[in-house]
Formats: C-alpha cells, sequence, structure tokens
C-alpha cells in the first residue's frame, strides 16, 4: 500500500520591464523556464500573458510522497524564480492536494 500523494501547483506572476517585444520577453523567461526544469525536474510553462511583451505568468508543478519535501522544493524553486535578472516578480500564488 502507498502512501498519499502531494502536489502543488504554482503560479508566478513576473513583469519584464526591459521587454520591447514578445522575442526579448521570451529571452528573458527563456533561463527561468529552462531552469527549472533541469534543475528540479519540475513541469513548467509560460499560462498567461503570452501575447504581452512586459508580462508573464509561469506555472510549475510539483509532487512528491512527502509534504515537508513538497514545502522544500517549493522553497528552493521561488528562491531560483526571486533574483532572476530582468524579471521581477509581481504575485506568486499556490495551491495545494493531498491524493489518498
Amino acid at each position: 500500500m502507498s502512501g498519499p500523494v502531494h502536489a502543488l501547483v504554482a503560479t508566478f506572476e513576473l513583469h519584464v520591464p526591459a521587454s520591447r517585444s514578445l522575442k526579448s520577453k521570451r529571452a528573458a523567461l527563456r533561463p527561468i523556464v529552462d531552469g527549472l526544469a533541469h534543475r528540479f525536474k519540475v513541469s513548467v510553462a509560460e499560462v498567461d500573458h503570452q501575447d504581452t511583451w512586459q508580462r508573464a505568468t509561469i506555472a510549475v508543478a510539483l509532487v512528491s510522497g512527502s509534504a515537508k519535501h513538497l514545502d522544500e522544493m517549493y522553497d528552493s524553486v521561488t528562491r531560483f524564480v526571486h533574483p532572476a535578472s530582468d524579471v521581477e516578480m509581481i504575485d506568486r500564488e499556490v495551491t495545494y492536494t493531498e491524493m489518498p
């Protein structure tokens, strides 16, 4: 019998002040999106404001067998996103769920 599965979806609302085009916005987001996927082995995608030059929302999905580990992973992901160059974090939201 397996234990519960803990899942978290975090969204990060970002401002890209130096962006003057969608191409430059994507260039600023690419190190964040690729870095999260490779470093933390999480699912990550731009989920809103795709057609806006200076704004983006990325979502990150985390899954773990332990609530404590999930919280640690979320803290690490947030510390990775927050100081990213060329991007300012405006807001973030988190949704947790546990499945038996």
